[in-house]
């Protein structure tokens, strides 16, 4: 090749690490023979003071829960309904990957942006608007944006998201009411 001729400009495209393909395959194969199939996580909770709390997930993980300093935790680390965003935005992107694996498209980007507006007027509880309801409490709104790439059109990849976002166990749990409960342990 001489001096004067030039390389046509080449694009490459680095994609996310793949999850597995074909077990994804067996697990929703077990989930439609077994439509009731359940799991159980399991977390427990130890406050240290103040409202700092470390939070156990299983046998390796250990997720520190406190408040900002106006609301008189440390702000040492995430607040409980930043944490619930974030196990948002990790099922929604858990989700999306999934779908996107199912469909055969490789994603080379994926980030999610969440926004909740959350209410405390009983504070919790302790003396704050005491005639407030349940339904007056908590997320009053939740805004996620999801920022996707990959080796599809846009619109392909938007109805991937939206796939993802109808079958979201977490977003499922926060759109519709569930039994709960609490007792002394």
């Amino acid at each position: 090749m001489s001096d004067t001729e030039t390389l046509a400009p080449t694009t490459v495209k680095a994609y996310l690490r793949p999850i597995d393909a074909k077990g994804l395959a067996e697990f929703a194969a077990g989930g439609k023979a077994n439509p009731a199939r359940r799991g159980t996580n399991k977390v427990h909770t130890v406050m240290e003071g103040q409202y700092r709390s470390l939070n156990y997930v299983g046998e390796k993980h250990c997720v520190v829960v406190d408040e900002p300093l106006h609301l008189f935790g440390e702000d040492t680390a995430p607040a409980p309904g930043e944490i619930v965003l974030s196990g948002l935005g990790g099922c929604i992107a858990v989700g999306v990957t999934a779908v996107a694996t199912w469909k055969g498209v490789k994603l080379s980007r994926l980030e999610v942006f969440l926004e909740g507006d959350i209410g405390n007027p009983a504070a919790w509880g302790a003396g704050g608007a005491l005639e407030k309801t349940p339904p007056e409490m908590g997320f009053q709104a939740i805004r996620v944006k999801v920022l996707v790439e990959g080796d599809a059109s846009r619109e392909v990849l938007d109805e991937i998201v939206q796939h993802a976002n109808f079958y979201s166990p977490v977003a499922n749990t926060m759109r519709n009411p569930i039994p709960f409960e609490i007792s002394m342990a």
